[in-house]
């Protein structure tokens, strides 16, 4: 009876989470005299909500989005790994990235503000990849996963005469692959849902897909089947890179539950 109980807990837990998504699927394939009508509980299925995101600049949006997105993770791990090795080396910095990882991101809004207007890098597409080079965030998750790596292969590769940048790139790198793939897909969630940052620091023209979003729904309030549509694909690439590393993902919390 208590397993009963607890299945079917789970279960409306499971269903009460998976219905916005159930309802946007669904009424992203709704034709849209069924929305305007307002018979949303008739069945029916159309692309036409698809076919109408081409014209309203969707796609274009949505290859920028993941090109800035995509350096920008590619920029965090490539910065963040070798100050994780520092700090696992001894580096007095740690205190210095947990202050920074407790600093809401909101407060670097206007100074970040005046340093990319310094820069002339305000209004561009570069004002969204050159702030997230170095993440505080990727650092730390890297660094605890070298905490987890036996250091005597460290020392055994320095006996055999490996530099700093064998070490990095032919021992710690392979071991390392769960986290990097881990910190990297988190990475890329993040600088992905980003709204307000992108809004403020770049032109219209420069808009992330987020950005964008929020400008349809002002634009369209009621077109339910277009802003469903697009809130679906727009959430095609996070589940897509998720499901991809899931197995990588799942066994680096694991590991880190276990050390």
């Amino acid at each position: 009876m208590k397993n009963l109980a607890r299945h079917l807990f789970v279960a409306l837990l499971v269903f009460a989470v998976a219905l916005p998504f159930l309802w946007m699927a669904y009424a992203a394939f709704l034709p849209p005299e069924l929305v305007y009508a307002g018979e949303i509980t008739r069945l029916g299925f159309s692309l036409e909500n698809f076919r109408a995101l081409a014209p309203e600049g969707f796609w274009g949006r949505l290859v920028y989005s993941l090109g800035v997105s995509g350096l920008a993770t590619l920029l965090a791990l490539a910065t963040g790994f070798p100050a994780a090795y520092a700090l696992r080396e001894g580096a007095p910095l740690l205190g210095l990235y947990l202050f920074l990882l407790a600093v809401p991101a909101e407060m670097l809004l206007v100074p970040l503000y005046g340093v990319l207007a310094g820069t002339h890098l305000l209004g561009s597409p570069w004002a969204l990849v050159w702030p997230f080079a170095a993440s505080p965030f990727v650092v730390f998750l890297l660094y605890q996963g070298l905490r987890s790596v036996p250091w005597q292969v460290v020392e055994a590769a320095r006996i055999d005469g490996a530099g700093e940048g064998v070490v990095l790139v032919r021992v710690l790198l392979p071991m390392m692959a769960g986290h990097l793939v881990t910190a990297g897909v988190l990475s890329f969630a993040a600088h992905w849902n980003l709204v307000l940052y992108p809004r403020v620091m770049t032109s219209e023209t420069w808009w992330t897909l987020q950005v964008w979003m929020a400008d349809l729904v002002r634009r369209y309030p009621s077109d339910w089947g277009l802003l469903s549509a697009a809130a679906l694909l727009g959430t095609l690439p996070l589940a897509g890179v998720y499901l991809l590393f899931e197995r990588k993902i799942v066994e680096t919390f694991e590991g880190s539950l276990k050390g």
